[in-house]
């Protein structure tokens, strides 16, 4: 355990050093640190608030204000199912069913394996391509049932999606 902290604090205090410490950097620094562990680990943010002298409590006010930080570990592979209105119509309960059952888990859990971390949003910005899901930031539009196991089958075999 001790050397995953030493890990964790070596990789997050070269990615403070890569923007100099300046305290207007923390969003780039927490998008760096999400980006490199799939969530912001409580060391990361720890190492953070020591190196640039920010309080917790304001790193943590970012962290959780912006719904792409995660302060829980997150799959291998974070899938977001729109369930706006526009989605919503053309099926996107059905789709999110669907999901739940492939997975075996609900949204904002994350698979036992650590491979898949099942979210919904509100909207992804995409409506004409209703319903909308994104796979490891890919939007893949119009999907079905049979356009989720093309998608999610590959992922669960390890490889990647045609």
């Amino acid at each position: 355990m001790k050397k995953a902290t030493t890990t964790i604090e070596a990789k997050t205090k070269e990615i403070i050093k890569k923007y100099s410490r300046d305290k207007s950097s923390v969003i780039a620094v927490l998008q760096d640190i999400q980006e490199q562990y799939n969530y912001l680990p409580k060391d990361a943010l720890r190492i953070v608030n020591e190196e640039m002298e920010i309080p917790a409590s304001r790193i943590y006010e970012v962290a959780t204000f912006y719904n792409s930080f995660s302060l829980t570990p997150r799959g291998e592979h974070v899938i977001k199912l729109c369930q706006g209105t526009a989605c919503h119509v053309r099926g996107a309960a059905a789709i999110l069913d669907k999901l739940e059952r492939t997975l075996g888990i609900n949204p904002g859990e994350t698979s036992s394996d650590q491979k898949f971390t099942l979210e919904t949003v509100n909207c992804v910005g995409a409506c004409a391509l209703g319903p909308v899901m994104v796979v490891d930031g890919e939007y893949h539009g119009q999907v079905n049932m049979a356009k989720v196991d093309k998608i999610i089958g590959p992922l669960k075999k390890g490889t990647q999606v045609s």
